[in-house]
């Protein structure tokens, strides 16, 4: 019996935390929206960590853009192949990186790169009694170092996102057409006339614009709220990926669920 309560008590302590946890958050979100509104009066801050962010992840995107770009067009006319719809083949590359991979694969190494970095920085200046000191002076810490760092990603992933997918068809091009020997007319006129703006390209926006908030908010939220030493703030930079992983992952399906329906 005893061991039944000490159970009971020990999944409720459990599930308090957690709620706990789920609250924390979710004061913390509202408070930095509301901070990213007011950061929007000191554009240079945001523009700054644009670039900063934008340096940290532009070349393991630009380069995973290809290969995924290739390895789709090697796969994609195996397949199309056995119905003899060759052709098609720079549809199916469009739309896999406009409408899934793009936007996905682009969160998933942001939040393993410029994510990581966010939280060790924050995390570091907490460490270091930076944060604290800022408060000393009258100064928000949420407005001044982490709004600027949200919005930057939100506004940085889009972009991202877009030039994932431009060198991903670069790349089903390369392969498909130079190497394969797809007809380069019925490459790019079926993926023209085939790709929507709206329904394909700007529910790709859509996505990308949800899964930087996600992943920028995990990242400066978990630096925000490590333990002021070496190993919380290593502990934080891990459930950063892991976190932003998951996250994005089920927000994809439930957007998908949603947009293509």
């Amino acid at each position: 019996m005893k061991t039944l309560i000490d159970l009971l008590a020990a999944l409720g302590g459990f599930v308090r935390g957690q709620l706990a946890g789920v609250g924390a958050g979710t004061r913390t979100f509202a408070r930095l929206c509301w901070a990213g509104v007011l950061a929007m009066r000191r554009p240079r801050l945001i523009i700054d960590q644009i670039h900063f962010i934008g340096n940290y992840s532009l070349l393991i995107i630009l380069v995973s853009g290809v290969f995924i770009g290739a390895v789709l067009a090697f796969q994609g006319f195996n397949t199309l192949q056995r119905y003899g719809s060759e052709n098609a083949l720079g549809i199916l590359v469009a739309l896999s990186l406009v409408r899934e991979l793009g936007p996905v694969v682009t969160a998933l190494l942001f939040a393993g790169r410029a994510g990581t970095a966010l939280t060790a920085e924050i995390g570091l200046m907490k460490a270091g009694e930076q944060l604290t000191a800022m408060e000393m002076m009258a100064v928000d810490p949420v407005q001044r170092v982490l709004a600027p760092r949200f919005i930057a990603a939100i506004i940085a992933m889009p972009i991202l996102a877009a030039l994932f997918s431009m060198v991903g068809v670069f790349g089903g091009y390369l392969i498909g057409v130079k190497m394969i020997g797809v007809d380069a007319g019925a490459f790019w006129s079926q993926m023209q006339s085939s790709v929507d703006a709206v329904a394909d390209v700007g529910n790709g926006v859509i996505k990308s614009v949800v899964f930087g908030a996600i992943c920028s908010f995990t990242a400066v939220y978990e630096g925000y709220e490590a333990k002021p030493t070496p190993e919380g703030v290593s502990r934080a930079t891990t459930r950063t990926v892991v976190v932003s992983s998951l996250v994005v992952l089920g927000a994809d399906f439930l957007l998908t669920a949603l947009m293509f329906s």
